[in-house]
């Protein structure tokens, strides 16, 4: 009787361990929030780039905004050029060392480099087409990297380096899958393409055939798998695209004339099969990043968090916002947080409990 007693005891105080164990997990999720540190230029801002505690923003108005303490402080590190440049990617290598891309039609698609932290800033490449407009761009390495430009011959411009941007190769047409019919890529957040381990790379496509082109070959050969995102209208589909702790791709979208629309703009990679994600479904997302196993995904209007990877997820507003401004255009992490960048000069972090 006794030796009962005491087992039932044990098994309710295990019970009510687990129980608060829950609740004080839950509450600290409850708790996660945005760190607001805006920068003082009101501009567009659709790249972002964490090292350690150099972050970097960039946008329109040829904007580069670096901070070397976590976001404590920031410098104006603008690019000084004749042309009104929209900084729409960064590449970021150590914290003195990166490159900007400029998206627009012609010379307005460039690619700038700094070796001091963007003191100063170096011409590194001009797109030659007067129709040419870059998209997005993803390196390996220091040396090795791909350029995302909208089609002008009836196939996406990919280009690769192996000099560290100095010098561009375009991939042979043979070696990409034909367009899509009322197919687009857009430059949205600065991860329409991105890279991964073993010279495995991804870019995304929207339009009326949401699409994630994919090659394992550091870029040389594409195939195409179709995704299902709301993909109704020409500015549909996908917009973006990450990478889990765990390696797991995932595809964001939607469709930024219907930002707070309700449809699917989510998907994962799940055993050679893409399937929609159950995230609520709110609205345009154009970015994901995590730390471990804490992800987030934004848009501009609103943001989501997941604490298992991106398997559930659950809102995670910026309720220092005015309304249609609770989220984010991009965001980047490294391993002690997540940056986030938007309209108007708009700038937060997030660090994991």
């Amino acid at each position: 009787m006794v030796s009962n007693i005491i087992n039932i005891f044990l098994r309710v105080g295990i019970y009510l361990f687990a129980l608060l164990s829950l609740s004080s997990l839950a509450n600290s999720h409850q708790q996660a929030s945005w760190q607001r540190i805006d920068i003082t230029k009101k501009a567009s801002l659709r790249g972002s780039a964490v090292i350690n505690n150099s972050l970097w923003v960039t946008g329109s108005d040829n904007t580069v905004f670096v901070s070397q303490d976590a976001g404590k402080t920031w410098l104006d590190r603008t690019v000084n050029s004749s042309l009104k440049l929209d900084f729409r990617d960064i590449a970021l290598f150590d914290k003195s060392t990166a490159i900007v891309m400029g998206a627009g039609e012609g010379k307005q698609s460039v690619l700038y480099k700094t070796i001091d932290g963007g003191k100063s800033w170096q011409l590194l490449h001009e797109n030659a087409d007067a129709k040419g407009f870059y998209d997005s761009i993803g390196f390996w390495d220091k040396q090795r990297g791909l350029l995302l430009g909208d089609p002008v011959d009836g196939y996406y411009v990919i280009k690769k380096t192996i000099d560290g941007g100095k010098h561009w190769r375009r991939i042979s047409n043979i070696k990409l899958p034909l367009m899509l019919e009322k197919e687009a890529a857009f430059a949205a957040s600065g991860n329409t393409i991105i890279t991964g381990k073993r010279g495995q790379a991804w870019l995304t496509t929207g339009g009326f055939s949401a699409s994630v082109y994919y090659s394992d070959d550091f870029g040389e050969s594409w195939q195409r798998q179709a995704v299902p995102l709301f993909q109704h209208t020409q500015t549909a589909g996908g917009y973006g695209l990450a990478l889990n702790s765990h390696q797991q791709v995932f595809v964001l979208g939607g469709d930024y004339l219907q930002r707070q629309a309700k449809y699917v703009n989510m998907a994962r990679l799940v055993s050679g099969k893409w399937q929609a994600v159950n995230n609520k479904q709110r609205g345009l997302r154009t970015a994901m990043s995590c730390l471990a196993n804490t992800c987030i995904a934004t848009g501009k209007t609103t943001s989501d968090i997941s604490y298992d990877g991106g398997e559930n997820w659950q809102a995670l507003d910026d309720k220092s916002a005015t309304s249609g401004n609770q989220g984010f255009y991009t965001l980047a992490s490294d391993k002690k947080l997540i940056l986030a960048a938007g309209v108007d000069g708009k700038v937060a972090i997030f660090k994991a409990k």
